[in-house]
């Protein structure tokens, strides 16, 4: 790990400390303590159960969409990769930036795939969760204004998320639009730069050769996911179980600490906060769960201090006990996190 990795991998976690610290103080950090020390053990248990179905049903959708790249992987091996990537999501400050190129390493360690055929892998399967958590929050939110009125802050979560979303189909549908553009200029426009990088190592045109060849092999292979029809409507099917299971996990968390949330709150919340797993905190530490508990005491009712103690359980399962499996299947596979 070198010194700018550290320095990023610092400032996270003392950003992630520094709300931490601003929410327990704004909700009493005794009164979380109290709950959590009240919760039903073995409720605590089936969120953790729960969460490890929620992972095992997103390893089966990398699973899936490699096979329609021609990739098969067994399913413990693709468990452990999911599990590794996880980890770098969780680790590395803007998440998915730290997780899929790990992955896509991870994948070629494991499989004869080149890399870019696991990095589209990877970033199917990032992509198509983003179809049913969307699908998921205005249904659910459309119902709960049914019997609710809905507050100033949900319709500022739920608009930024619809704005966010819009901006990033937009921004896929421009490349693939242009992806034949972007093949013939972009090798040439970076060649050079790298070939700097590199003190003279390799030649700019050996390395726009190689970038041109991979980056057709990349769109190739993402034509090839969204043609097989069959496979990506099974990856979308995961990808809505494994948001379902996370449900059920939060449901599971409240329950352990005596208290009942309507499914159809959830259902809208837990995509709404991992919103915040985009600020330059490791895996959006700090921030989600700031997040959750800003969207879930309005509309549940449920005292600030409960809540928390709720999210803090729930996050134990979805955060830090992918986390220690991750890190596990990471250092058996031999891959670090971060290169040197």
């Amino acid at each position: 790990m070198n010194g700018r990795s550290r320095r990023a991998l610092l400032i996270g976690a003392v950003g992630a400390i520094a709300v931490f610290v601003v929410l327990f103080v704004l909700v009493g950090a005794r009164r979380v303590v109290e709950s959590l020390l009240t919760a039903r053990p073995s409720l605590v248990a089936a969120t953790f159960v729960l969460a490890l179905c929620w992972l095992v049903a997103w390893s089966l959708m990398l699973r899936t969409a490699l096979a329609a790249l021609g990739v098969d992987i067994p399913f413990g091996k693709s468990f452990l990769v999911y599990a590794g990537a996880v980890f770098a999501n969780n680790v590395t400050p803007f998440g998915q930036a730290g997780g899929e190129p790990i992955a896509a390493l991870l994948i070629s360690k494991v499989s004869d795939a080149r890399y870019e055929t696991g990095l589209v892998g990877i970033a199917s399967v990032d992509v198509c969760n983003v179809v049913p958590s969307i699908s998921l929050v205005l249904i659910s939110v459309s119902y709960y204004a049914t019997t609710t009125t809905v507050g100033e802050r949900l319709e500022d979560a739920v608009g930024a998320a619809v704005a966010l979303i819009a901006v990033v189909v937009a921004i896929m549908l421009l490349v693939w639009r242009f992806q034949n553009v972007i093949v013939d200029r972009l090798p040439s426009a970076v060649s050079g730069f790298v070939a700097r990088l590199g003190r003279g190592q390799f030649s700019p045109r050996s390395i726009e050769r190689n970038l041109a060849e991979r980056l057709g092999r990349f769109f190739d292979n993402i034509g090839h996911v969204a043609t097989d029809r069959k496979r990506l409507t099974a990856v979308i099917g995961l990808s809505l179980v494994g948001w379902l299971f996370q449900s059920i996990a939060l449901l599971t968390a409240f329950a352990a600490l005596g208290h009942s949330v309507s499914p159809v709150v959830v259902l809208f919340v837990i995509p709404l906060g991992n919103l915040a797993g985009a600020a330059p905190l490791p895996g959006g530490l700090g921030g989600i769960e700031a997040a959750f508990v800003a969207l879930l005491v309005p509309t549940t009712g449920i005292a600030a201090p409960v809540v928390t103690a709720a999210v803090l359980i729930f996050r134990g399962a979805i955060y830090w006990m992918p986390v220690l499996i991750g890190g596990g299947s990471m250092a058996a596979l031999g891959v670090r996190v971060v290169s040197r």
